[in-house]
């Protein structure tokens, strides 16, 4: 036999259930965080088309994914070559990656902050979703973060020639940064989950 707590939703006083309600403010916010998602969709495929339209002679789409990448060379630029393909390739990952880091934060922060989506039973339910909370939320942010770094990393080393001294030197430290502010956010997340151990 239920009790009448366990049959019904507990009513929250007005004030109270004025200021819980006032989450929903965030709703506009992941929406749009959806809209950029499709932005950043749509500039995928171009990049890919423009890869396609290269690799098979198209000097325009040449020209275009050179100014994208802010590829510089000493000799003419006629074709495709290996450079180019990688700092593109690496592009599209980059673009990729962020695209996972929106995911993060629209389901996980819609999840945490919002409301509950009652994923338990669906197929498709992301693995990290099933223990995410606003600590996990940030530790897995700060990982993408770090991701994200070392692509555009990447992209600067090989396309050095393009870059000043300076230039290397501060991507290079703001990297450094990223991974020990990953490193202290993972510290102190490890830290309370000890100092403050979940109720069994």
């Amino acid at each position: 036999m239920s009790t009448p707590n366990s049959s019904s939703p507990h009513r929250l006083k007005p004030l109270p259930g004025f200021i819980f309600a006032s989450r929903w403010l965030q709703l506009p916010l992941y929406v749009g965080l959806i809209a950029a998602q499709a932005v950043y969709v749509f500039h995928f495929w171009v990049e890919l088309i423009h890869l396609l339209e290269a690799a098979f002679g198209n000097q325009n789409a040449l020209m275009t994914l050179v100014k994208s990448i802010g590829y510089k060379s000493d000799v003419p630029i006629n074709g495709l070559n290996e450079t180019i393909i990688m700092l593109v390739v690496l592009g599209l990952i980059d673009v990729v990656m962020i695209s996972n880091l929106l995911i993060m934060v629209i389901v996980g922060g819609y999840e945490t902050f919002v409301s509950r989506m009652h994923l338990e039973e669906h197929p498709d339910q992301p693995e990290w979703l099933s223990h995410v909370n606003a600590s996990v939320l940030k530790v897995k942010l700060a990982t993408a973060i770090i991701g994200i770094s070392s692509i555009h990393l990447l992209k600067t080393f090989i396309n050095a020639g393009s870059y000043t001294e300076q230039v290397l030197l501060w991507q290079t430290v703001i990297h450094i940064a990223f991974l020990f502010s990953a490193l202290a956010i993972a510290l102190a997340d490890r830290l309370m989950s000890h100092t403050h151990p979940a109720p069994h």
